[in-house]
């Protein structure tokens, strides 16, 4: 496995010597994953739990109910710092 074309592609810079220490981890990982592709999944149904798909959810499907919003006066009642009707938030630049 050349581990400086896989570093290379994932825009990494490595050492020489780094490349030396991740070669062999590289190379089990490899073995591993050939070793998984042995098994014999054929009768492993594509879904986990009933899911066909990652997202799916099983309360997809719960009614939609109306509730009462919070309110721009009860949200800022707990508010560390409010200005003008808004929160008031340290600067991040």
């Amino acid at each position: 496995m050349d581990v400086k074309k896989v570093a290379r592609l994932a825009h990494l810079e490595i050492t020489d010597e780094e490349a030396a220490v991740y070669e062999p981890q590289m190379a089990d990982i490899v073995a591993y994953i050939e070793k998984l592709n042995e098994l014999d999944t054929e009768d492993v149904p594509a879904s986990i739990g009933g899911l066909t798909k990652a997202h799916e959810s099983t309360d997809a499907d719960r009614k939609d109910e109306k509730i009462e919003s919070l309110g721009q006066e009860k949200a800022l009642d707990q508010a560390p710092e409010a200005v003008e009707g808004h929160f008031r938030v340290p600067k991040v630049l």
